[in-house]
């Protein structure tokens, strides 16, 4: 099945259509090898892993003529002193780089989010608002860039983070410590759904994210209106009394909501043998799903705090 997360909808990617995370093209693993004998189906349970392109495929353990028995007992002795396939060995992603991506992609946000803080003054924030617009193109050239592009990936954070800065400095200066109890609601979030997905108590089905998806694509049309409204002086206040509050806990809700699906995806990727490069697709997937709580974190305490 595929994912519904255009970051993750590229050919030979973990993706996010109605499904939780499709591999690009389906391929069988070569005759021979280790994966082909498995149970579940044809080419066993690694049948449909477009990554099933084994790189032991061609090892002396992987070419046992079809229909020949057990390994012998030498071969299994030499298997087993055989030092394990590692990360650096096979070239394939793990949680350990999806973690260092994600953290190094973070770090640039929050340093320029530090720099347009304490270096832009918050009456010229039409800076940020460029930057926003700019990171908004440079996320879209990601997306839909068949390759993977770290540079561009930390470039896109460098201008989310400025942006975030900017809004962040004058939303603080109208509720102090706005800044703080967003960052705070944010890894609390985060952490939540990160504990509930691996306690099993959610489970990313196909109705789970059918159901999601519909409440997030109104979500954002939603917004998109206002934003063309607000335009010609008829928008809706969405950060301030009853309606923020309404908007701001179902814009935290959808962005937890993609939080569990890039959880999936990043789980699945890792068991079907994704190659490493892709722990910076799955970077940028996260981060775009914590921009997206935080931004609505903040909307939501700026209604929860009224004229404070």
């Amino acid at each position: 099945m595929r994912s519904s997360n255009p970051v993750f909808s590229r050919e030979g990617s973990f993706t996010r259509e109605p499904g939780y995370a499709g591999f690009g093209t389906t391929q069988t693993p070569p005759a021979g090898s280790p994966y082909a004998t498995q149970p579940n189906g044809p080419g066993g349970q690694y049948g449909n892993n477009p990554y099933g392109n084994n790189p032991y495929a061609d090892s002396q353990y992987a070419q046992q003529p079809q229909g020949q028995g057990p390994l012998t007992d030498e071969q299994l002795v030499e298997m087993y002193r055989a030092p394990s396939a590692g990360p650096l060995a096979t070239g394939r992603m793990t949680l350990d780089d999806v973690v260092a991506r994600t953290a190094m992609t973070l770090l640039t946000l929050v340093a320029a989010g530090a720099v347009s803080w304490f270096a832009l003054p918050p009456e010229n924030y039409g800076y940020a608002t460029g930057a926003s617009l700019i990171a908004f193109v440079v996320g879209l050239f990601i997306t839909f860039k068949p390759n993977v592009s770290p540079p561009m990936i930390l470039v896109y954070a460098g201008l989310q983070g400025f942006a975030l800065g900017a809004l962040t400095h004058v939303l603080n200066i109208i509720w102090p410590g706005i800044a703080i109890q967003a960052v705070l609601g944010t890894a609390a979030v985060f952490a939540a759904m990160l504990i509930a997905y691996k306690s099993g108590r959610i489970r990313v089905t196909a109705r789970y994210q059918r159901i999601g998806i519909a409440i997030g694509m109104g979500f954002a049309i939603l917004m998109l209106v206002n934003v063309l409204a607000g335009v010609f002086g008829s928008g809706l206040n969405l950060w301030q009394g009853p309606l923020g509050v309404v908007v701001g806990l179902v814009g935290v809700a959808i962005g937890a909501f993609y939080l569990s699906l890039d959880f999936s995806e990043i789980e699945r990727a890792i068991a079907e043998g994704a190659p490493q490069k892709e722990a910076w697709r799955a970077a940028f997937g996260l981060t775009l799903s914590l921009v997206w709580i935080y931004i609505e974190m903040l909307r939501l305490i700026a209604s929860l705090r009224g004229d404070d």
